[in-house]
């Protein structure tokens, strides 16, 4: 795997004058090898789900994780991938320490959450999870490609891969390297973040990308007291932006106090014990998902892997 504390500039620029002759074709030759194992990981890995935002602090690594979870849950082995390089915060939600271990020949072992969930985040590849990862996009692109590339995933029933916000370098990987990856795009009711998540449509849409649907987080607040449901940053908002593009509404997720405690947890909050409004959204979410998935003419045109 990349070298995690490397912080020095990116040494593969190609018009690079101190370049030595044969290091271009060495090169070739190299990322065409990584293109076939790419290729081998994603041929058996049945549906990849690309998960995203137009801006930060809409919960989407919290989406993520609990749906990765959930369909855990209902009996699929599922691979979570967290490709945000400089704020990774999956391994802190499911509460999973230390670094990833070597598997069998050169493959890197992810991460396990109970039986069925695998996981892989840029923080397991730190030996100190407060090191701050100064790379810039080549150094990045490659990191992801090798966490797929050399990663023992297995067979997988779902790949879900949260990406950093916006529509970077990051995201744009992603969707080069799993060109059929089914986006799914998450907002909060208010304009700010519609209007955010209208250009991250449009840059799904210019990519050529297959969406899924969009998941409308924060969706109202759920007094712990009475059950009541106040509109604290309104709702309907992603289901009518939804609409207007001609796009699956996936669900709403309302704010839910037990979601502070499951994070503090590390524990997603469709694991909890009790009953919660967000936890029986999410799991809805992930019936959803699944739906849509065999659905989707993109992701059935190959079938599951034999």
């Amino acid at each position: 795997m990349t070298n995690a504390s490397s912080t020095s500039p990116d040494a593969s620029c190609s018009t690079c004058p101190s370049r030595k002759k044969g290091e271009h074709g060495e090169r070739s030759a190299a990322n065409r090898v990584q293109d076939q194992l790419i290729k081998s990981t994603l041929d058996n890995i049945r549906f990849k789900l690309f998960v995203m935002s137009g801006k930060g602090g809409v919960g989407k690594s919290s989406i993520a994780v609990n749906l990765a979870a959930a369909l855990a849950l209902k009996g699929h082995r599922v691979g979570l991938l967290d490709v945000d390089i400089h704020g990774p915060s999956v391994p802190h939600l499911l509460g999973l320490s230390g670094t990833l271990e070597q598997s069998r020949g050169s493959l890197i072992a992810p991460k396990q959450y109970g039986d069925r969930l695998f996981v892989v985040s840029m923080e397991s590849l730190l030996q100190d999870p407060d090191q701050a990862v100064l790379w810039r996009g080549p150094m990045k692109t490659a990191a992801i490609r090798q966490f797929i590339a050399d990663v023992d995933w297995g067979r997988l029933d779902y790949l879900v891969v949260d990406s950093p916000p916006g529509t970077g370098d990051e995201p744009m990987t992603v969707l080069k390297t799993i060109p059929e990856a089914l986006s799914i795009v998450v907002t909060t009711p208010q304009e700010i973040s519609l209007a955010d998540v209208r250009k991250a449509i449009n840059f799904l849409q210019y990519a050529h990308a297959n969406i899924l649907g969009l998941v409308e987080n924060m969706s109202g607040l759920i007094c712990p007291h009475c059950s009541g449901r106040i509109e604290l940053f309104k709702t309907g908002g992603g289901e009518a932006l939804a609409k207007k593009y001609g796009l699956e509404f996936l669900g709403a997720v309302p704010l839910d106090p037990a979601a502070v405690v499951a994070g503090d947890l590390g524990k997603p909050v469709v694991m909890l014990d009790e009953d919660t409004p967000a936890k029986r959204a999410l799991l809805q979410l992930a019936d959803t998902v699944i739906r849509t998935s065999e659905n989707s003419l993109e992701a059935t045109a190959g079938g599951p892997p034999q």
